[in-house]
């Protein structure tokens, strides 16, 4: 990557996306700390993951459509409703809000952007969660200065759950082994080096899995961070078997996505921007952003 190129991509990260902008927010964003492990503890004082709830003593009964905000800003309103404290107060579990593991990343991201750190959330599997296997996952990678080179950080994984799955590394640096993108998944999977059975959530495992979060780790790193289920584009069923044309097409995506660490940051722009079984209809993100303002659903408004 040219000196040029690496301005260009860290500039890019470091601007806020249309989930990540945080303008409207003004005074409440005041004091927050400007360290990673600071605005983790931070993110994780605003937020409650839905399928951890109980081990926190939390009822989230009726309020799971707030796991259906997109944006950083409308989830920062509805935290503010919830509980008018200044955001760096941690909330009691039940004035927290009830998200999934993709809010946490999306959260810490707008707040390391509005610092102007660069960072991009990350969609793919995590090995932290069950003995060999990795679960559906969504992680903050960030810029980390001084060292020159990228680290992944997991917002969710506070002092309680760090104990719970006797976490033995740094969460805001992320051992590579321990995440791997969907990209990574993909690729590695085709190779024959892992099993797709072995990547998935719930009762829903299997390359088809995968190749539902690849399609989100590109909108991801192209700043459109989706939920996990939104739905567009090439079709998403568990039938594994898929065309060689789409195969092929997914095989340029994994190999662009992996490679943006280490540049590819202009190939894969227009990979997304020109093809339009991967780029997110228009009609649709105005959508999500209209929903965002009314409530979120979790529900796909151009879902069957």
């Amino acid at each position: 990557m040219t000196p040029k190129e690496h301005t260009e991509t860290l500039d890019f990260y470091r601007r806020p996306g249309i989930f990540t902008d945080l303008e409207g927010m003004g005074a409440s964003l005041r004091d927050l700390p400007n360290d990673v492990p600071g605005l983790s503890r931070v993110v994780q004082g605003l937020l409650i993951h839905r399928m951890w709830a109980p081990a926190y003593g939390a009822s989230v009964s009726g309020r799971e459509w707030e796991e259906g905000l997109h944006g950083a800003d409308a989830m920062l309103t509805r935290i503010l409703e919830l509980d008018r404290a200044p955001l760096i107060v941690g909330r009691s579990p039940s004035k927290r809000l009830v998200v999934c593991c993709r809010h946490f990343a999306v959260l810490l991201c707008a707040l390391l952007r509005r610092q102007g750190v660069p960072a991009r959330a990350r969609c793919g599997f995590a090995g932290y969660f069950e003995r060999a296997r990795f679960l559906d996952h969504w992680v903050c990678e960030y810029w980390l200065q001084g060292r020159e080179r990228w680290a992944l950080v997991d917002a969710q994984l506070d002092e309680m759950q760090t104990a719970v799955l006797k976490i033995d590394f740094d969460v805001a640096d992320v051992p590579r082994e321990q995440f791997w993108t969907a990209g990574q998944a993909w690729q590695r999977c085709r190779s024959g080096s892992a099993h797709p059975r072995n990547f998935g959530i719930a009762d829903m495992w299997g390359l088809w899995f995968i190749r539902g979060n690849l399609r989100r780790e590109l909108a991801a790193l192209n700043k459109i961070e989706v939920l996990p289920w939104d739905i567009w584009g090439l079709p998403i069923d568990r039938d594994e078997l898929i065309s060689n044309n789409h195969a092929s097409l997914l095989d340029a995506v994994a190999a662009l996505t992996t490679a943006i660490g280490n540049g590819n940051y202009p190939g894969l722009r227009r990979r997304y921007q020109t093809e339009e079984a991967l780029r997110l209809p228009s009609e649709l993100l105005r959508d999500l952003r209209e929903k965002d303002k009314t409530g979120g659903t979790g529900k796909n408004p151009l879902a069957p």
